[in-house]
């Protein structure tokens, strides 16, 4: 099988990269990461790459700043980044940006990202927090395709995470984290083995193939 070509957008301190980089290194993940995107210099997702020999990219947002649509030509310039690499999925991992029509349409059902709660209760920002106020007693996380409406595209996985009555915010986080780690992986490769099929905007997992 020729490795799927992966294409990672990242903000933050990277931790799901690094778990597709170790799922690829352990051979379970039937992956390469062709190019790691931020919009933040300092990301440690970049430090990542570089440490892995993965090339990253750091695209300046201020250098579409004048444009009469920033936020579509931002994207544009990190579809010419994944085309120049022959990108076949794209992996949103910490990426603090709302992605346009450009990348969605371009990559439809072909653009995933995890979310830290099992949607579609908690969606946006500030995850543990509004599970914590509603006091539920199961969260978790989910892997999705990307659609324009915000973290309501079609759920691949889903892993539930016990809430506990001492929890935190940080310890809840961190306990899903862990499952994060293991859940991205396993939908990437579900792709790789070109098993997830989207039918009424629900994704259904086909059995595998010799």
């Amino acid at each position: 099988m020729i490795p799927l070509r992966l294409g990672v957008l990242a903000s933050g301190r990277g931790s799901n990269l690094q778990a597709l980089i170790d799922a690829i290194e352990a051979k379970t993940l039937d992956a390469t990461i062709a190019v790691v995107v931020s919009n933040k210099p300092e990301s440690m997702a970049l430090e990542r790459a570089q440490r892995h020999g993965i090339k990253g990219i750091f695209l300046d947002p201020k250098s579409v700043a004048g444009e009469a649509q920033p936020r579509k030509a931002y994207d544009q310039k990190i579809l010419e980044v994944l085309k120049a690499h022959d990108v076949q999925l794209v992996l949103l991992a910490g990426y603090m940006k709302i992605v346009t029509s450009v990348l969605i349409d371009a990559y439809q059902w072909h653009m995933m990202n995890i979310h830290p709660s099992l949607l579609p209760s908690f969606p946006g920002l500030n995850v543990q927090t509004q599970a914590l106020d509603a006091g539920v007693k199961i969260s978790g996380c989910t892997v999705h395709f990307v659609t324009e409406g915000i973290d309501e595209g079609p759920i691949i996985l889903q892993t539930g995470v016990p809430v506990n009555e001492d929890d935190t915010v940080d310890i809840l986080s961190a306990r899903i984290l862990e499952q994060e780690h293991v859940l991205y992986p396993h939908a990437v490769q579900l792709f790789a083995e070109r098993r997830l099929c989207v039918e009424d905007k629900k994704v259904r997992i086909l059995e595998l193939t010799s």
